[in-house]
């Protein structure tokens, strides 16, 4: 036999089963789902600056997703962060030949080393200008800095 408290709370069991796919409009963002990672090339205009969005994110914790360029040296806190899978990593030169689809990442923790066609998202502090590292004398226009990363 059935009790009228249970038929109702079967029929809100129902009713909430119904809306939850609408839940997610009712939750703030902060409470909801994660941004999306931001891509390489939003943060390069075609000539190669730095494009409005970087700009106004300078200084900001931001995520980017793309792959892990093999580390230059064993036991790296840094890694090159590319926007297609590469088996070397093709730019250790100077600051005039850096693309715009790459991003230097410096992590506080020594790099885990994850295949080269691996997807990964960093997220870190975004730092613009030129920068010179001291250790590995590689030349970055903008990098994360404090970051972590993740598989995809």
């Amino acid at each position: 036999m059935t009790r009228p408290e249970d038929t109702m709370n079967r029929r809100q069991l129902v009713a909430g089963l119904g809306l939850a796919p609408l839940a997610w409009y009712l939750l703030p963002e902060t409470a909801g789902a994660k941004e999306a990672p931001l891509k390489l090339r939003t943060l390069y205009n075609k000539d190669r600056s730095f494009s409005d969005l970087a700009h106004s994110l300078e200084g900001t914790r931001v995520s980017v997703g793309g792959y892990m360029a093999p580390p230059l040296k064993a036991d790296s806190q840094f890694f090159v962060l590319t926007k297609i899978p590469m088996a070397v990593c093709p730019f250790c030169e100077t600051e005039a030949e850096w693309p715009r689809d790459i991003l230097a990442v410096y992590t506080k923790r020594i790099v885990d080393v994850v295949a080269f066609n691996s997807k990964i998202v960093t997220r870190g502090v975004l730092e613009l200008g030129t920068f010179k590292d001291p250790e590995t004398g590689f030349v970055s226009r903008a990098r994360l800095s404090d970051a972590v990363y993740e598989r995809a």
